[in-house]
């Protein structure tokens, strides 16, 4: 291996003691490394959460564009939306949110260890792990949608759009993989601009783009609900001709070689641990939300077009928090990385307070006028009636999900999601039983929006009380890029603690 590839001692990830001449471990760090690690934690927050937050939305609005003009296509193409938007947001979730969560924390706390070397070899890491995982998207795609789908209620017209759009959407997975990957790796090192510049870009320029595919204009042809698909797929790819200038001209922090290194099982696992439980957290909101379309789907098309077109707003809810977990995320790995804990719990709930009031405003607010969301994507009387009970009843649940999220997000940046995972499993498990409990006792849809929604406060409580506890801030598996032991690690270095 080169010296110039990432290079791990031992299991516990480097030396504590600091590096030698000619290491490929420099120890000095740069501007904005630093304001990551010294900037007021409020402003730098804040700060550093604007553009991501207006990146995020928009990069919801893409699905919500597409949805609005496929909507004028008829009930039956909504409702084929509804199912195939469980798993497009999984798969958007895993790659930006999950995996791509596991590349940010690899590269900030790499940044944070003062290893420069060894965070611009993670971006050819990141880019073997996307352009994998996306074949695999695809593949799965293909062979599970026609049975996924029908067991969520698909049936007929509806069926046939979904699996229209969904063929199409799939088969250019690498596309989004890779996509959300190099947007990951420039978070890392906490630029959250660039990615926000693209992404609003893009969603801008869907609007002209989606209808006309859709419907045809001009020399472009008409290609209904598959020309939604095809508009996004483009927005992808011109998005990582952009962000490949942006890191291979070496614009900004990293400057990764223009030749791709050795790959190293150690540089794909640093990634792949966190991004694989994180999968599993991120799993658990589209399986909880495809599981009640499958149960609220006895009542007929309409009623999960109209629950599907309630939830979204839910969907809507993760990318936006997700604008205040990545610099939450960037923020928590660089100070796990320099060894400072306080700075890295005082980061994680100011960030969880955040995201708990904005998720609570729009919670509240889509709970007392849910027609004003509702009536954009349909007028369907059934429609908008289970739309409205959903949201009236799970609305007011928002916000605790909204902290839940944050911690989540912080959770990433540490290298540590193993409660994380134990609160998104408690919740599919309360929702899921609850609702079936509620449909089998006669308590009707109701009765499985409130089970909804108590699953959404006991992912809130239950990492919530494990930050509380210390059960995970402040312990690492990788002492350069954390902490050995609760302690920080220049406390180790005094100690004469050993490597590992």
């Amino acid at each position: 291996m080169t010296s110039g590839s990432y290079d791990l001692s031992k299991r516990s990830g480097t030396s504590l003691a600091p590096p030698g001449p000619g290491s490929g471990m420099p120890r000095a760090r740069d501007a904005r490394t630093e304001r990551l690690l010294r900037g007021p934690v409020l402003g730098t927050l804040v700060r550093l959460a604007g553009p991501n937050v207006l990146m995020t939305t928009a990069q919801a609005s893409t699905g919500l564009i597409e949805t609005y003009f496929i909507a004028h296509l008829g009930t039956d193409a909504l409702a084929g939306m509804a199912l195939v938007f469980p798993m497009l947001m999984l798969v958007q979730m895993i790659s930006a949110g999950a995996v791509g969560g596991g590349m940010l924390s690899a590269v900030s706390r790499a940044l944070g260890g003062g290893r420069l070397a060894e965070a611009n070899n993670l971006v050819w890491h990141a880019v073997a792990i996307a352009l994998g995982l996306g074949a695999l998207t695809t593949v799965a795609a293909l062979l599970s949608g026609p049975h996924l789908y029908a067991a969520m209620g698909g049936r007929g017209a509806s069926l046939a759009a979904a699996l229209a759009y969904s063929d199409v959407v799939f088969a250019g997975a690498v596309l989004l993989w890779l996509f959300n990957a190099l947007a990951a790796v420039i978070r890392g090192t906490g630029n959250m601009l660039l990615p926000a510049g693209v992404m609003c870009a893009g969603a801008v320029a869907l609007i002209p783009l989606s209808p006309a595919l859709i419907f045809g204009l001009g020399p472009l042809p008409q290609l209904g609900v598959v020309g939604g698909a095809v508009a996004v797929l483009a927005y992808y790819a011109v998005g990582i001709v952009v962000f490949a200038a942006y890191l291979w001209a070496g614009r900004g922090v990293l400057h990764p070689p223009l030749r791709p290194p050795v790959l190293s099982r150690r540089a794909l696992g640093a990634i792949l641990r966190i991004g694989a439980v994180s999968a599993i957290v991120s799993a658990t909101t589209n399986v909880t939300i495809a599981t009640a379309t499958g149960l609220v789907g006895v009542a007929g098309p309409a009623a999960v077009a109209g629950y599907g077109t309630g939830a979204r707003l839910e969907y809507l809810l993760v990318p936006m928090v997700f604008g205040l977990g990545a610099p939450l995320a960037a923020m928590v790995g660089t100070a796990v990385g320099a060894g400072d804990v306080a700075r890295a719990r005082q980061v994680a709930w100011t960030g969880a307070v955040i995201a708990g009031f904005l998720a609570e405003g729009i919670g509240l607010g889509a709970a007392l006028r849910p027609e004003i969301w509702l009536r954009l994507f349909g007028e369907d009387s059934a429609m908008l009636a289970v739309g409205a009970r959903y949201l009236h009843i799970v609305g007011p649940f928002y916000g605790l999900f909204g902290v839940g999220l944050a911690l989540y997000f912080a959770a990433q940046g540490a290298g540590q999601v193993g409660w994380p995972l134990v609160a998104g499993l408690v919740r599919v498990t309360v929702a899921l039983v609850g609702g079936v409990l509620a449909l089998r006792l006669g308590y009707g849809l109701d009765g499985l929006f409130l089970a909804l929604g108590a699953a959404l406060a006991t992912f809130a409580v239950v990492n919530a009380g494990a930050l509380a506890r210390g059960a995970w801030l402040g312990r690492t598996r990788d002492a350069p890029i954390g902490l050995a032991n609760g302690r920080t690690l220049a406390t180790a270095r005094q100690a004469g603690s050993p490597k590992d």
